[in-house]
């Protein structure tokens, strides 16, 4: 009975090493096949192209392809369930973004929880948007804005790339710090038309992406009045943030990496450390500057809690401003 005892324990023992061992290997041999990096907007975009740089990085320091799967639709949505529901072996990858914090509260029947179901790898780039108005605002500072505003309550309007969008929420987040503003939001299908409409004076705001900008800023058919990040922009060094004059107000575009709930840990931390490299190396961080970003990096966890902590701030801006998806 003592030897049937012990071989018994001696077996239960070796079962426990086993799923050890066995995602050892898997991080040892991964990865032995392409992996798919699923992006929820068009090709040609930011998303597209941040999740282009780090797929390249990524493909060239592991030896197999990095696929880019676009799957646009749904504010993202549509990709993020795709990642969601596939299999959690490392070889399907998600871009993760702001959108997937506005989502979580922005929709209420979502068939997933974001940050349960989604395993963050690691933060990629912080990027910053632009307030900028159009010439015939009088203003010409963030403070002369704020007091024109106030005085021509609801004569004001700005355009978005659509409800829920992060050119929509981030202007709701300067309407609330900055007192209480009367804006109207008109949302446009995509960012393209409501800078269209900028440029022709129908709407007279906007907050996005300096590089849809700068060619305006600087020939004076749009003024840039503030940046929306806590730091400024080397490329516009002397343009203020909007914190400078509305403290504790932030509000960027936030990019990263993502897998399926249950991925292997080895996997992750393998990734992790692939992408901690890529913002380390003087010709990667290069190739990021025109997207206007501040690298992230940093472990898996700290990559959730920053995610956590957008999904909680934007959540409380949405609900503020009673936000509705179309």
């Amino acid at each position: 009975m003592e030897f049937c005892r012990r071989r018994l324990l001696h077996l239960a023992a070796g079962a426990a090493v086993l799923p050890a061992l066995s995602g050892f290997a898997s991080a040892q041999t991964y990865p032995s096949r392409p992996v798919r990096i699923i992006v929820g907007f068009a090709a040609g975009g930011p998303n597209d192209i941040l999740a282009r740089l780090i797929g390249q990085w990524l493909s060239e320091r592991l030896g197999q392809p990095f696929v880019i799967e676009n799957r646009p639709g749904a504010g993202s949505n549509i990709a993020t369930e795709a990642v969601v529901h596939a299999t959690p072996d490392g070889y399907t990858l998600l871009l993760v973004g702001t959108p997937n914090a506005i989502n979580a509260t922005l929709y209420d029947n979502l068939n997933f929880n974001f940050i349960r179901d989604i395993a963050p790898i690691a933060g990629l780039i912080r990027g910053a948007l632009v307030m900028v108005v159009h010439p015939s605002v009088p203003a010409k500072t963030l403070p002369e804005f704020i007091a024109y505003a106030n005085a021509n309550p609801g004569k004001l309007s700005y355009g978005s790339g659509g409800v829920g969008g992060i050119t929509h929420i981030t202007a709701e987040l300067f309407k609330q710090e900055a007192g209480g503003l009367d804006i109207v939001h008109v949302p446009y299908r995509g960012v393209a038309p409501a800078l269209t409409d900028l440029l022709g004076g129908q709407v007279q705001i906007l907050f996005t992406n300096l590089a849809l900008l700068i060619g305006y800023i600087g020939t004076g058919k749009l003024r840039a009045l503030a940046i929306t990040t806590v730091t400024r922009l080397d490329t516009l060094p002397d343009i203020p943030t909007i914190d400078e004059f509305v403290p504790g107000y932030e509000a960027s575009s936030v990019f990263g990496l993502g897998a399926p709930r249950n991925a292997p840990a080895e996997i992750i931390d393998r990734l992790n450390r692939e992408i901690n490299a890529a913002l380390a190396d003087p010709a990667f961080k290069a190739r990021l500057a025109h997207l206007d970003g501040t690298e992230l990096g940093g472990s898996p966890a700290d990559f959730g809690k920053l995610i956590a902590d957008e999904t909680e701030k934007w959540g409380k801006v949405i609900k503020l401003a009673k936000i509705k998806p179309d």
